[in-house]
């Protein structure tokens, strides 16, 4: 398996996102305002709803392995707890946005989102930033932010899919879309049988989620629109526990009924030389847990909601020269059974100042926050890019990023009011060259994170930051580094056939200074991933034949490095045919050699399974 890596490694040596992009794409990820990709020194790759139909099903992680430096761990099979990370950082430590609304939980500990509770239906987009990027998002974008974004549809889609241990998944989308107006409905349903959470146990734990979205826009006067979105969905994810009389992780009847509500209305103007989008936004998650053995009311629960209003905006000045703007305030509130209501205000401004030209770019910019509750951060950042010759371009950033102590690590009984926010310094160089059918990318990373916010325990300790907490409390005691390279590489030689590799070296450590663990690689963080896929549009009828290969090497589940987790290859196929001018059939096998890889100790991994469904467009 070396040899492999090394081989895809060689093999990927240049430079753009593996999925075709064209280089005057505009995000919004790099700066809040929309921006031409090429003209921005930070990578970003970008996920269409072609990226998502050619892959297939709702598992959004099997899309998201498509993106350079991205790694996962999930607690058991589809719907359970799943964190992303970015170059080696922790899932908490990136932001999540969906439709611009900040999804993260904040009524969770960390205050990360879990993907577990997010399927593919209704998708546009996803754009995906890497490296640290407070600057434009403030708190939380430390290793990355991932932006997605819904559809405005002009039509009607629907697709419904069934297949292995029970699974079936139904979408469908209705829409009206004209220069003045639009609006978009998408519902959807999935469910599965599962597999056990826990790796030594029989009883299958399901999944089941309905979901509702939609978005709005209405042109007022010319450049002045409303626009407006919302998504709900409703999870229940079956779950295992540690039921006497040995208290090990093993089968129970337990579940998890999971409410999300996400939203934000504004208005956007688009004028000759300015552009602003202001609005309010709210996130509101509902988490209960349930023991059936115990009765039909919840064990306990928590409530997580965030109120937000935003501007940001864009001044176009003379000489190449753009002005990109913005001002937040955040009012969050978190409680739980066990937990009184806390509430914390986080209050915020940036600006970055750009020159944009086809030739090259430089862009440089800072943010302040006011937190009610431990003060105020100062974050920094620029990138710049240079086109060296007609295919070659190099490109540079630095980044800053912060993310403030959650209420649960502030206020909760195993709080700590003296808490700072963590902080990082990342820095990425990079090559991309683009010529005909070839497509590729290099770039070198590293990420230093200090004031890394983690549980101790108080057992046995009289230390003065345990009085009060004889099970334990949250302190800033940590630093890390993590570093390597991502290497890219997409291959068209005719049109008919793409062939995408994507490889990531990762080497993230430990480096608090006096730590038992110094040095030590953190926990579920592989230090290799490859990606492989390719596609062919076969002539026989429109038969469309896919293939997909994720390899990711061995890591560790803890910090002392004496638990490993395994790793491989899961490998699957994909087809789908036409069958009249707006339906067609897809089917897939995933995981076709069954290698069973978790990715967290003690939890079971999915194996193979065979899925077919049906699509249609008007």
């Amino acid at each position: 398996m070396k040899y492999l890596y090394l081989a895809a490694a060689a093999t990927s040596l240049a430079a753009t996102p593996a999925l075709a992009q064209q280089a005057d794409q505009i995000t919004v990820v790099a700066t809040g305002s929309p921006q031409r990709i090429d003209q921005t020194g930070q990578p970003i790759t970008v996920l269409t709803a072609d990226d998502l139909k050619r892959l297939q099903g709702p598992d959004i992680t099997r899309a998201l392995e498509q993106v350079p430096g991205l790694t996962l761990s999930r607690n058991g099979g589809p719907g359970a707890f799943t964190g992303v990370r970015l170059r080696g950082s922790d899932s908490e430590q990136v932001l999540v946005l969906i439709d611009g609304v900040r999804v993260e939980d904040v009524a969770a500990p960390g205050a990360g989102f879990d993907f577990g509770t997010l399927t593919t239906g209704g998708i546009e987009r996803i754009d995906v930033l890497r490296g640290s990027n407070s600057v434009a998002w403030g708190s939380a974008a430390l290793g990355g932010v991932i932006a997605i974004q819904t559809r405005e549809l002009n039509g009607l889609e629907a697709s419904a899919e069934g297949g292995s241990r029970g699974s079936f998944a139904g979408e469908a989308s209705a829409g009206l879309a004209t220069d003045k107006y639009a609006l978009s409905l998408t519902g959807g349903y999935t469910t599965t049988d599962g597999i056990s959470a826990a790796a030594t146990g029989t009883e299958r734990d399901g999944f089941r989620q309905w979901r509702l979205g939609g978005k709005a826009r209405l042109d007022l006067v010319s450049g002045l629109a409303f626009v407006a979105n919302a998504r709900y969905a409703d999870t229940r994810t079956d779950i295992d526990g540690f039921p006497p009389p040995n208290y090990s992780f093993a089968d129970t009847s337990e579940y998890q009924i999971t409410r999300q509500f996400s939203g934000r209305a504004g208005l956007r103007y688009e004028g000759a030389w300015l552009t602003l989008n202001t609005g309010f936004a709210l996130s509101d998650t509902k988490r209960d847990y349930y023991d059936p053995t115990f009765g039909t009311a919840p064990s306990y629960g928590y409530r997580g909601r965030s109120h937000r209003a935003d501007l940001t905006g864009r001044a176009t000045l003379p000489a190449n020269f753009a002005l990109d703007f913005g001002a937040d305030s955040e009012w969050t509130r978190y409680s739980g059974t066990f937990d009184a209501r806390q509430t914390a205000r986080q209050t915020s401004g940036h600006a970055m100042l750009g020159w944009y030209t086809d030739a090259a770019s430089l862009a440089a910019g800072v943010r302040y926050d006011d937190h009610s509750r431990f003060g105020n951060a100062t974050t920094l950042g620029a990138n710049g890019t240079v086109k060296l010759t007609q295919n070659l371009r190099l490109r540079a950033s630095y980044g800053e990023g912060f993310k403030a102590p959650t209420l649960f690590q502030l206020l909760s009984d195993f709080g700590n009011a003296a808490l700072q926010p963590e902080r990082s310094r990342s820095y990425d160089a990079g090559l991309e060259y683009r010529s005909g059918p070839v497509t590729a990318a290099v770039t070198l990373y590293r990420r230093d994170s200090r004031n890394l916010i983690a549980f101790v325990s108080c057992f046995g300790q009289t230390s003065a930051i345990c009085t009060n907490r004889p099970f334990g409390t949250y302190d800033n005691v940590g630093k890390a580094r993590a570093e390597g390279v991502e290497a890219e590489l997409t291959l068209k030689p005719v049109p008919a056939f793409t062939l995408r590799s994507l490889y990531t070296y990762t080497k993230a450590r430990n480096l608090t200074p006096g730590s038992a663990q110094f040095g030590n690689d953190l926990a579920r963080r592989p230090r290799h991933a490859l990606t492989v896929s390719g596609d062919w549009e076969t002539p026989l009828a429109g038969l469309a034949l896919g293939a997909d290969l994720r390899l990711t090497s061995t890591s560790f589940d803890n910090g002392s490095n004496t638990t490993k987790l395994p790793g491989g290859p899961v490998a699957t196929i994909r087809a789908s045919l036409p069958v009249y001018r707006s339906v067609s059939l897809f089917g897939r096998v995933e995981n076709v050699f069954d290698n069973r890889l978790p990715t967290a100790a003690g939890y079971n991994a999915l194996g193979r399974g065979a899925f077919a469904g049906l699509r249609v467009s008007y």
